[in-house]
């Protein structure tokens, strides 16, 4: 087996033994199944929404606490001088970010549509499209905060402040239709609000807003970019 064969293994155990990783998962399908029952086969609405929140889960909490913390507990530094390279064990822990974000909205899809009887989006492409890129834009803004902060705990920190008031900015806490105009048109070009409105239109077989998937897009690109340029090993 080879070095990133075993580091892809151990990195997976570890991951599942994170409480973080359960959370991640159990709250968007919580509130899938606390609502689902008020909602009717034709909804458009709930489904996307908590897969928006799945992602964003994923992206600004999980991954910027794991990645911060082998950065603070001088894991990066020590592989340094082994056969495998840092930059190796923070690839391995994006695609497994990865793969978890999509069994989460993978477990989504079959609770809402075996239990509430949930279309599926109209579009498949498409949606394949705006959850790539809303993945991307959320995951960027993860891998900045772990660029920056100083501890696990305090990217976990930074996560949850970024976290709340993005959401709320993205029509997840309430209602569009009970927020300001002004809110709405702001929460539109957030990463959060343009990936949950997108997702929304493709449910509904509209098609997506161009300036919506280039608004997730340039995050993905431009905080991608400043996550790798202030970046620190140790």
């Amino acid at each position: 087996m080879s070095a990133t064969a075993k580091l892809t293994a151990v990195e997976s155990k570890l991951l599942l033994r994170e409480p973080g990783s359960l959370f991640t998962v159990v709250i968007p399908l919580f509130i899938l199944l606390a609502f689902g029952n008020s909602i009717g086969p034709d909804d458009t609405t709930l489904l996307p929404m908590v897969i928006a929140v799945a992602i964003a889960l994923v992206g600004l909490y999980l991954m910027p606490t794991a990645l911060a913390g082998y950065r603070e507990k001088g894991i990066l530094r020590r592989l340094s001088t082994t056969p495998v390279r840092p930059a190796s064990l923070l690839t391995v822990q994006l695609l497994l970010q990865v793969v978890l974000a999509l069994v989460s909205c993978g477990v989504l899809l079959a609770v809402a549509g075996i239990a509430f009887g949930a279309p599926l989006p109209a579009d498949a492409l498409m949606f394949a499209a705006v959850f790539a890129l809303g993945t991307a834009s959320l995951f960027a803004i993860g891998l900045l905060i772990a660029a920056l902060a100083p501890s696990g705990r305090a990217a976990n920190g930074i996560g949850v402040l970024l976290y709340f008031p993005s959401a709320y900015l993205a029509g997840i806490m309430q209602p569009v239709s009970l927020m300001p105009a002004t809110l709405v048109a702001i929460g539109e070009f957030t990463p959060l609000g343009a990936f949950r409105r997108s997702l929304n239109d493709v449910w509904t077989g509209a098609a997506a807003d161009p300036l919506l998937l280039g608004v997730m897009a340039v995050y993905a690109v431009v905080l991608s970019l400043a996550a790798a340029r202030f970046f620190r090993w140790e």
